[in-house]
């Protein structure tokens, strides 16, 4: 790395962030690399952890990375659903989505995207949205008939993904997609993980409220492979809302993405640390014969 690099460098990165060894030492490994991240609502909510987000994605677009962003916003539909006075029924973890929600669910996923997309845009980092009134990506079938306008990806138009990447965009992708043109909502970590394995992304990154995957003596697991996850499930150490987030991890890593990290999004600049660190930053799931709990 030149002079002149390094000097970069040092005007690229947040002083709190990995140290500039750490970077250089980490570049040359993601540089080029597709990046999903899943950015949930309930962090996102917070307004200095939105501006850390939009800051570590545009620290990782000038240092060479591709990222791709899908964005919940679970936290925001509740809130407006409240102020409507529209009560909310869930049946794991998915809420039951009528006619009348599924117009409130998307306007809400629609403001939310054009936030991002503006707050990288006034960073001088190209974004483009891609919600189910523009630029549609995802097909869906109904995930089932009692929750309504609830859906499974089908179909993710590659193409027009790839396109927004050539033109040096952010891809910004709101957690919906369309049946019959009648617009679904989306579990957001399904709908990353489907991405990230259409790109065959190389980190696939869940950025939420927790730390990571915990094991039975409270500490934080740093890398379990999928069968160990699995293993985790069937004993109850993992449980409740987790599972089908680690099942999402698995199925990418089982379809071609190299790995997928679950990260504490409360943590300033923890994408940057995940991918720039020796530690990392919450739970890696990978095939490797090493890992061990």
């Amino acid at each position: 790395m030149t002079a002149i690099e390094e000097v970069n460098l040092k005007t690229i990165l947040p002083s709190n962030g990995p140290s500039i060894q750490e970077v250089k030492k980490y570049l040359e490994k993601y540089t080029d690399e597709k990046i999903v991240i899943k950015c949930g609502g309930s962090v996102l909510i917070d307004p200095n952890l939105f501006n850390l987000f939009i800051s570590d994605v545009v620290v990782m677009k000038k240092l060479g990375l591709t990222p791709t962003i899908v964005h919940g916003g679970g936290k925001r539909i509740n809130n407006k659903l409240k102020e409507l006075n529209i009560e909310s029924t869930f049946i794991k973890g998915l809420r039951i989505t009528d006619n009348n929600t599924i117009k409130i669910v998307e306007d809400v996923l629609i403001e939310f995207n054009k936030e991002i997309v503006n707050a990288l845009k006034n960073k001088s980092c190209d974004a483009r949205s891609i919600t189910t009134k523009e630029y549609n990506i995802i097909l869906v079938k109904p995930e089932r008939e009692e929750l309504g306008f609830v859906g499974i990806p089908t179909e993710i138009n590659v193409n027009v993904l790839d396109e927004i990447i050539k033109a040096n965009e952010i891809p910004v992708i709101a957690p919906m997609g369309l049946k019959d043109n009648k617009p679904f909502n989306i579990n957001a970590d399904t709908a990353a993980g489907t991405i990230a394995k259409e790109l065959k992304s190389r980190r696939l990154l869940l950025m939420t409220d927790i730390e990571g995957v915990i094991d039975r003596n409270n500490k934080l697991v740093s890398e379990i492979t999928p069968d160990v996850a699995k293993k985790m499930i069937n004993e109850e150490v993992i449980k409740g809302g987790m599972i089908p987030k680690i099942n999402t991890c698995i199925d990418a890593v089982n379809n071609g993405v190299r790995g997928v990290v679950i990260i504490d999004g409360r943590k300033p600049h923890s994408i940057l640390f995940e991918l720039f660190s020796d530690k990392g930053s919450g739970t890696l799931i990978r095939e490797w014969k090493k890992s061990k709990i």
